[in-house]
């Protein structure tokens, strides 16, 4: 087992050394290659996955191996069918985090010497003799080490780059290459394949490749790509709100991110209410500037109801220069926004005149645009966050119930209004304006529902987001305007005139901010700044039709899946698709910018279908190969790819070309692209974006596979804790087959699923006993029984090996590779192992147990390939790979044979306890002097009594819920109990007179057959079992005999005039508990040898 503690490892050792053999063998069998055939493939002939390529800042973990795991199995599965198999992989190199965690390193060593020594380490490394270090030397790649050091425990949470490389089991020397970003990309690939080789990835390794312009032949493509887009008039140049890095000083793409992936741009409407003169003495030095109370709103149609502001007392603001004569009041974080956005005097650089806190701001005398009160007054609000909007809050009580209740408190309580400062004057004289009628809620919204939910204070914070909520979308939808220009309107037709015409007059601008934190990977908090780039023009009205049509034809395999692309392709707009920092590919007519990551990254799965021409073997396309990368021209690209003519000017010669085009169009569509669900709201939906546009209908994607993430043993995995394992570690400490055993049973669905380190150990012990098992057997193979299957118990378990062929095929054709797991070998092993309880002396047949090894090793293979592989070479001497043995035949499952067997199990069960009862019965009785059958001389005997059908009211039941069964629907009316009891009631077959005895023993009945019906169908409302019982048992009394201990038993129907005097005295428990279809009953007794 693998666990820590003494234990010996030699199961693990054996899967491990199993495991190196069966990738020798396919290594030099070739078997993984795959290759286009002469004609078009028929439907089911090929199949092509793959998988979003990982990015290479690091080692691949368990996180990774859990998606890639599923797009294995799925081809796996194929392969083994008799599918000409395409799994390439690749490596993503793209963006920023490479050259983010490059530039760390270098500061660090910048800072703290090389190799650093980083505050808090000094003390730690006196006494300590220096180290001699090989540069040349790897380090295994160890543990992951989750504790951090002094200096990382007292930094802000953010490990030092140089300890994150340590734990990658590199040694210093070896870490100051990484300054360098290049390096990252000799390193971090060729040790990611290693372990996926290791992890038994069933991949044709010809095709793989790195991005950026590192390998020229993918710099070419995406260059050709990027003009495609843009001669289709989908690549724009225009000025945009984006997520952006002021570190960086770039947009932050969602893999850009730290934290915050997914967030996008919120806008508000900045409401300038101007602060009159004359200035308290704290504003004195603004004189002469038009000064405002930057208000951020997201309902600029109620201004007509202001009566004053809130301002958060002990909030930190500035008076910020937004132009020569305009200065804004608001929080610094609102202010670096806005400098971003071109409203700050020096662009990017908010200038702060002056420091303020919002005891300052309490009872400014402001004018606001719109506000039926002519001066309003800045007011004390505590609930206001700093971290949203601009600390600035405009007032409208008739319909904000937050404003209403803080309103209210102020009026109410002096004693609050005196500990803030505030005169009467500012806030009592000033009341409601109803400004937005709505249906049921009235003219002054707010106050109804506050009054409705008995909310007292500003501080009932759940009853007032309850209140917001009825208020602010009910307001939007169905109410219309009172007061203004656009009175008469709908709220939802006014908003959008009134948004427009306080921009227009000056009195207000619009502001954008992240929704939510965002944090890039270089580690500084995230702004939106208003960029000139060039974008994507994802949600454009035609392209997005397209998008719709090509998700509406694919196989997404989760309702939950398919709604996550309908709501992504109903918010997706346009996407900044360059950037300034990083790594990848230059924009090929503006290169000042790069392609950022998600846009280099959305139909490279055709590349796949000809990287081994181009590549030869190397990774990065710098090897020998017959073609160079200039001359991959976009007349070549366009040629492969898109039904172009063929490239006359080409230079390439004339069979390479063909056979490129001859791969394409022989391994395209893919089939299948397994993710993680984060990619749903943005790789995965840009894939069909640009498939769509860029190729032909038939070439669009058939399908995606989304996941969860994994738990380690029902925890998040995480480095920082140290509930981590990289994929090499996992390998190491349970095998990879082990490993991935525990993955297949981690969990299928969009779901989080758990990676369960007792599953991994459980199944080195499984497989490992397994092959003890069948070389026992092919030990002892000539004390197997030949011939023909014969008995009950070999017809049964050739049912149930047929039955997990079958089932099985269905759960891997589905992608459910837990239940395969579950039903191709858990399932299978009961039943061989109950297959041979039941065969007793007689032994087990021999074809029955070769074709079981067989059939078993073939079923998990998938997720098991090197066990598989070695029981089919080395055990069960079959020619060729397991592989690609073909998916084992098997004939229709008899599902009568198979409730037969379990009616036959399940009763062995039942005697068992019968007889247990019957027994502690008479001790019982003994004990008490009374008079009972004593089971404890003579021959042990049983009879067994069965009833084969219903009858009396019973069968009167079950003929009418048959009547009333929809099969179809396999559903009942909703009154049918009712109907039955009522016509048996009325019966000569009727229980009992009293009616509510009869509902009392019908209705458990009712119950019982009509959950039956709805589980299993209408054969569970027959009269009788689709099988003798009586034969069933006859068949098997040995079996009984040796199951229960009994030396001699009788099987005997209810029907039969003379069973029931075979009881004897006993018939009382007969009487007690009668037998029914189903549910045999037995008695038990003593017979008294003969001398």
């Amino acid at each position: 087992m693998a666990a820590e503690g003494g234990k010996s490892f030699a199961r693990r050792d054996l899967l491990l050394e199993i495991e190196a053999k069966a990738q020798t063998w396919w290594e030099n069998g070739h078997v993984f290659r795959a290759e286009p055939s002469e004609i078009p493939p028929r439907p089911g002939e090929k199949f092509f996955g793959n998988f979003p390529f990982p990015y290479m800042n690091g080692i691949l973990h368990l996180g990774h191996a859990f998606s890639f795991s599923k797009l294995d199995f799925a081809a796996a599965y194929h392969r083994l069918r008799g599918a000409n198999v395409l799994l390439p992989f690749a490596f993503h190199c793209t963006g920023m985090p490479i050259k983010a965690s490059a530039d760390k390193l270098a500061r660090e060593i910048q800072q703290f010497g090389n190799p650093p020594v980083f505050p808090g380490e000094v003390e730690d490394q006196e006494d300590q003799e220096p180290e001699v270090e090989d540069a040349n030397a790897v380090k295994p790649l160890d543990k992951f080490k989750g504790k951090k050091s002094k200096a990382a425990s007292k930094s802000s949470g953010q490990a030092y780059q140089w300890e994150i490389m340590r734990s990658f089991g590199l040694s210093d020397i070896q870490i100051a290459e990484f300054q360098d970003p290049y390096k990252w990309l000799e390193f971090f690939p060729p040790v990611a394949m290693e372990d996926l080789k290791a992890f038994g990835l069933g991949c044709d390794w010809r095709r793989t490749f790195v991005t950026t312009d590192k390998n020229p032949f993918f710099d070419s493509f995406v260059r050709w790509q990027m003009r495609k887009l843009k001669s289709m008039g989908k690549i724009v140049k225009d000025v945009r709100y984006t997520i952006y890095s002021p570190l960086d000083g770039q947009p932050c793409a969602d893999h850009d991110r730290a934290a915050g992936e997914g967030v996008q741009p919120q806008e508000y409407t900045i409401i300038k209410m101007e602060v009159m003169q004359p200035f308290p003495p704290k504003l004195g030095v603004l004189e002469g500037r038009r000064v405002f109370l930057a208000a951020a709103t997201l309902r600029p149609e109620t201004m007509y109801g202001q009566t004053n502001a809130w301002v958060l007392p002990d909030g930190k603001y500035g008076a910020f220069e937004i132009n020569e004569t305009d200065v804004f009041i608001l929080t610094r974080r609102a202010a670096l926004n806005l400098a971003y956005q071109k409203y700050s005097r020096i662009p990017e650089k908010p200038t702060c005149l002056i420091e303020l806190t919002g005891y300052d701001l309490i009872g400014l005398q402001l004018k606001s645009p719109l506000a039926f009160n002519e001066i309003i007054y800045a007011l004390p609000m505590l609930s206001i966050l700093t971290d949203k909007g601009t600390g600035i809050v405009t007032s409208v009580p008739s319909d904000a119930p937050d404003d209403y209740m803080a309103l209210h408190d102020l009026k109410m309580k002096p004693a609050f209004r005196e500990k803030y400062g505030v005169k009467d004057d500012w806030i009592l004289p000033f009341e409601i304006v109803p400004i937005i009628n709505i249906p049921e809620f009235g003219d002054k919204a707010a106050e109804k529902v506050c009054n409705d939910l008995k909310i007292k204070s500003q501080n009932e914070k759940e009853k007032l987001a309850e209140a917001k909520r009825l208020t602010y979308l009910k307001g939007f939808t169905e109410g219309t305007l009172l007061v203004g220009e656009f009175a008469g309107r709908k709220v939802q037709e006014a908003k959008p005139l009134i948004r427009s015409r306080l921009i227009e007059t000056g009195e207000a601008i619009i502001y954008s901010e992240p929704e939510k934190r965002v944090v890039s990977r270089s580690g500084d908090e995230c702004i939106v700044a208003l960029t000139d780039q060039w974008y994507i023009t994802y949600g454009e009205v035609e392209w997005k039709k397209l998008a719709e049509e090509c998700l509406s034809s694919m196989n997404l395999y989760s309702d939950e899946a398919r709604h996550g692309f309908e709501h992504t392709l109903s918010w997706l707009n346009q996407w900044a698709c360059s950037r300034s920092f990083g790594l990848g590919t230059r924009i090929p007519w503006d290169e000042e910018y790069l392609v950022e990551s998600l846009s280099d990254s959305t139909i490279y799965m055709a590349y796949y279908t000809i990287a081994h021409l181009l590549h030869s073997g190397d990774m990065y396309g710098t090897g020998k190969s017959p073609v160079r990368p200039d001359q991959m021209t976009d007349e070549v690209w366009d040629y492969v790819f898109c039904y172009a003519p063929y490239p006359e000017s080409s230079d390439i010669t004339s069979s390479i070309l063909k056979n490129m085009k001859k791969e394409f169009e022989y391994w395209y569509p893919f089939d299948l692209r397994v993710s993680g669900k984060d990619l749903i709201q943005n790789h995965m939906t840009f894939c069909i974006y640009n498939h769509v546009a860029i190729m032909s209908k038939k070439h669009w994607p058939r399908g995606f596979r989304l996941n969860g993430h994994i738990m380690l043993n029902s925890e998040k995995m995480s480095k920082s804790t140290g509930n981590f394992r990289t994929l090499r570690q996992a390998i190491e400490e349970f095998s990879a087959d082990a490993t991935r055993f525990s993955l297949a049973d981690a969990g299928d669905g969009l779901d989080d699923a758990n990676f369960v380190f007792e599953t991994a150990n459980a199944a080195i012990l499984r497989l490992t006993k397994e092959i003890a098992w069948m070389k026992e057997v092919m030990e002892a193979d000539s004390s197997l029984r030949k011939g023909p299957p014969s008995t009950f118990a070999d017809h049964a378990f050739a049912n149930e090996i047929n039955i997990a062929a079958k089932m099985t095929e269905q759960h891997y054709h589905d992608y459910m590779f837990r239940e395969a797991l579950k039903t191709g070998f858990y399932d299978l092993q009961a039943a061989r192992d109950e297959y041979r309880l039941s065969c007793g002396s007689g032994g087990m047949n021999h074809d029955l147990v070769w074709r079981f090894m067989d059939v078993q090793t073939r079923l998990i293979s998938p997720v098991c390939p090197h066990y598989a592989e070695y029981v089919w070479r080395e055990l069960l001497k079959k020619d060729g790979f397991v592989v690609k043995a073909g998916w084992p035949v098997a004939d229709t499952p008899d599902l009568t044979l198979k409730s037969a067997n379990k009616y036959l199990q399940d009763s062995i069960v039942l005697i068992r306890k019968l007889l247990s009862k019957q027994i502690s019965g008479s001790k019982k009785a003994n004990n008490r002097s009374a008079p009972a059958t004593t089971l404890s001389e003579g021959k042990l005997v049983g009879l067994i009594y069965v009833n084969e059908q219903y009858d009396g009211w019973k069968a009167e039941c079950l003929r009418m819920l048959r009547s009333r069964f929809n099969i179809n629907a396999r559903s009942f009316d909703s009154d049918v109990d009712g109907e039955i009891l009522e016509a048996i009631k009325n019966s000569s077959v009727c229980p009992d007179v009293n009616f509510k005895k009869t509902q009392k023993i019908c209705m458990p009945f009712l119950r019982f057959k009509k959950d039956g019906a709805v589980a299993l169908g209408v054969q569970a409302l027959d009269l009788r079992l689709p099988f003798g019982e009586m034969e069933v048992l006859h068949e098997n009394l040995d079996l009984i005999k040796r199951q229960t201990g009994l030396e001699e038993v009788e099987v005997l129907s209810v029907t039969d005039p003379n069973a029931f005097a075979k009881a004897g005295p006993l018939v009382r428990l007969i009487d007690q508990n009668p037998p029914t279809p189903g549910n045999p009953t037995a008695i038990f007794f003593r017979q008294l040898l003969e001398v």
